[in-house]
């Protein structure tokens, strides 16, 4: 298992950024694909973006174009900046980490942060 805390949320004007982190212990997380999901209070949990162990990138396409994941292996830590920001994106933001893309997309996962809200006010 791998610990992760996210952080980085708050509340911003519509298009405006935010630059939420992801910050692991326990383990490394070079041989992780990793991502980040969104949950809206009344919707279903939202796959934003995904990154795997080689750095290939993923969108939701509600996303594409305004988000984009990347990780510090160095750091152990992942990243997602949030670009031209809309009330739609308002959220708690969660991030994963699995042994590969087969595992976020079955939903099993070594890793699951606690959460960070993002607020996008119109």
């Amino acid at each position: 298992q791998v610990q992760l805390v996210e952080s980085g949320g708050g509340l911003v004007q519509a298009g405006g950024s935010l630059r939420l982190s992801c910050a692991a212990s326990g383990r490394t997380i070079s041989s992780y694909a990793m991502a980040w999901f969104r949950q809206a209070p009344g919707k279903e949990r939202e796959r934003v973006a995904t990154i795997t162990s080689a750095g290939g990138t993923y969108y939701a396409d509600s996303v594409k174009g305004r988000f984009t994941i990347s990780r510090d292996n160095a750091q152990n830590t992942m990243y997602l900046q949030m670009n031209s920001l809309k009330p739609e994106d308002t959220a708690v933001y969660y991030c994963a980490a699995a042994k590969g893309l087969g595992y976020i997309g079955s939903g099993i996962f070594d890793g699951w942060g606690q959460g960070t809200q993002v607020t996008v006010s119109s």
